[in-house]
């Protein structure tokens, strides 16, 4: 089992809080107060949402019940209204937005936290960190770079004694706001994979094993000696796994780290539901693999109850609530971005 599952279950219950990815319920309610709130969505947002659920539940006498299961997912429960709110790495497109709106009424997309997504490996032979560059990256997904020691790497990668054995491409098999991070960087950097595949949340994998979930890419490549994957960061770091340094716009070999992926979002100032993509940001220290991440609500809540309850959970995630997005590895919101989120809020009803 992975180290990861443990530390998350950690903050599990306590005081009547509750963060996990258990089965959805709807929003308890006792009179005008709030004992509950569901939501449902990204796994790139797990490691923080759990921290910050609970530290704010238990401060607040209220448990958030939030199930990590994709940002496809996600999005399909909060157009169901199964869930009080939803989560995603990328916005709802068009098309979603439509069906969303058809249902509940009109949406409210807020970034709620930042992070970079590691290319992970596992290889126990090789002790240095390796590098990565986009074509590499590029060919090992579309097929082409099939083993370890392909002259490619080991170019990249002097005194590495890469071992011949296959690479083992891990990728994910829900609709993924990770995929879809990753495979717009793809296609920014690779005409040819953006021409084959394109990006999305769901894409038609030229190679590779798919996992549900960042929490079934950590463990493919953590248990599959060969293997790489993509991964937000806090799982690469909580499951101890190596990964690599990726060439940035800059030309520089960059690992992901908050102060990384800090660099890649102060290239882009102002960031919207419609234009929202940091990858491949210039700058000499951007991490390239960078991405906000969403929450998702209807505008108009039937119960006004469980309205100012969001309200009042996702103003303090804005604000004080970005202190735990830094405690695991997430980079704090920029203060400008925050405060969209904010004036976005009050148009909750």
């Amino acid at each position: 089992m992975l180290a990861l599952t443990a530390t998350l279950a950690g903050c599990g219950t306590s005081n009547g809080v509750v963060t996990s990815n258990s089965s959805a319920s709807q929003a308890n309610t006792t009179g005008s107060s709030v004992n509950s709130l569901t939501g449902a969505g990204s796994t790139f947002d797990y490691p923080f949402f759990n921290k910050a659920f609970y530290v704010y539940g238990s401060a607040h006498n209220l448990q958030v019940n939030y199930q990590s299961i994709g940002s496809g997912g996600g999005i399909q429960q909060f157009t169901a209204q199964t869930v009080n709110f939803g989560a995603s790495d990328v916005p709802m497109n068009s098309t979603e937005i439509s069906k969303a709106q058809a249902a509940g009424g009109p949406v409210i997309q807020i970034p709620i936290t930042l992070g970079g997504e590691a290319i992970a490996y596992n290889l126990p032979t090789v002790k240095q960190q390796l590098k990565f560059t986009p074509s590499v990256l590029a060919d090992i997904y579309l097929g082409k770079i099939t083993k370890w020691n392909d002259p490619k790497i080991t170019a990249l990668n002097p005194g590495a004694n890469l071992p011949s054995i296959p690479i083992v491409v891990v990728h994910r098999s829900d609709g993924s706001g990770t995929t879809y991070i990753f495979t717009d960087y793809l296609s920014t950097v690779s005409p040819e994979w953006n021409q084959k595949v394109g990006k999305g949340k769901s894409v038609n994998w030229p190679v590779g094993i798919g996992g549900k979930g960042n929490e079934a890419v950590a463990g493919n490549v953590h248990n599959t000696v060969g293997a790489i994957g993509y991964v937000e960061l806090a799982y690469a770091l909580q499951t101890k796994m190596a990964y690599g340094l990726v060439k940035n716009a800059a030309g520089n070999f960059v690992a992901p780290s908050p102060d990384t992926v800090k660099a890649a979002a102060a290239t882009k100032p102002t960031v919207s539901a419609t234009n929202f993509s940091i990858v491949n940001a210039p700058g000499g220290n951007s991490y390239p693999i960078s991405g906000y991440s969403w929450v998702l609500l209807y505008q108009h809540q039937k119960n006004k109850a469980i309205g100012s309850a969001l309200v009042k959970l996702f103003d303090w995630m804005e604000t004080t609530g970005q202190q735990q997005a830094a405690s695991v590895d997430y980079v704090p919101l920029p203060t400008n971005v925050q405060q969209t989120a904010l004036n976005d809020l009050k148009q909750i009803q």
